[in-house]
């Protein structure tokens, strides 16, 4: 955890948790997120081996379980390597005028771009990114995604000052049956489950299993503050707990 990271580490029957505090919505309800620290997930792992091993000794009625997405896209292989991208004219271009972040949220990267391109095609490329540029002085941001669609803000990976050498190397892609995944470990595990693709700017929820007992608003303030991280902490599943 980062040192400014208040939560404290607690430990049951081996799993080893982080007790993130108490979050409180906007209807009252309150909220305890436990972050739960996995090994490092590697291609083509069971996420339902991982919710029974890790989230089961800790699961109670009524707890929801928040399963990051960069996760499951390594257990679902949706996965792609930097063998499997050729850059273009177009993406050796234009990543240089793309903005990032501290998080390395964006477009900044070459093969990042090109992915991008080869999933929606250069034309609605060259339009987002016309778009962006023209809009980005009078503080519109966002437009790039937007005009892209087709999941691409999910595209992860490709980033040199990632923490995990894996991920220099690896883009992830948000599974695109996000609400089979959900359903499925629901159904194994009997823990309600939303496919979140959480950062320190955005809870994007991918889909919930069926019956989940919170409602998507309700998830969404449970985890405004990204209890997950955005760093090493290897905390991609969250059992959040209503009080």
């Amino acid at each position: 955890m980062n040192e400014n990271d208040n939560s404290i580490q607690k430990e049951t029957g081996g799993i080893t948790y982080f007790d993130k505090g108490i979050q409180e919505g906007s209807d009252g309800k309150r909220y305890q997120r436990y972050a739960v620290k996995t090994h490092f997930v590697q291609v083509g792992e069971s996420h339902v081996e991982l919710v029974k091993r890790y989230v089961s000794p800790l699961y109670r009625p009524g707890d929801v379980l928040s399963f990051g997405a960069k996760v499951m896209a390594m257990t679902t292989k949706n996965v792609h390597t930097r063998d499997d991208i050729k850059p273009g004219f177009f993406a050796n271009l234009m990543w240089r005028f793309a903005t990032s972040n501290s998080t390395g949220i964006g477009m900044h990267e070459p093969y990042k771009l090109q992915l991008v391109i080869n999933v929606c095609g250069l034309p609605r490329v060259l339009f987002a990114a016309f778009v962006s540029a023209i809009t980005r002085p009078f503080g519109i941001k966002g437009l790039f995604y937007k005009i892209c669609g087709k999941g691409i803000a999910g595209i992860d990976g490709f980033y040199e000052r990632s923490d995990f050498d894996i991920y220099k190397n690896m883009a992830l892609v948000n599974p695109p049956n996000a609400k089979e995944l959900c359903d499925e470990i629901f159904q194994k595990t009997g823990i309600p489950t939303v496919l979140m693709d959480a950062n320190d700017f955005d809870r994007n929820i991918l889909d919930v299993s069926t019956d989940c007992p919170l409602t998507e608003t309700q998830i969404q303030e449970a985890m405004r503050d990204n209890p997950s991280g955005q760093g090493a902490e290897l905390t991609p599943l969250i059992l959040i707990r209503p009080l």
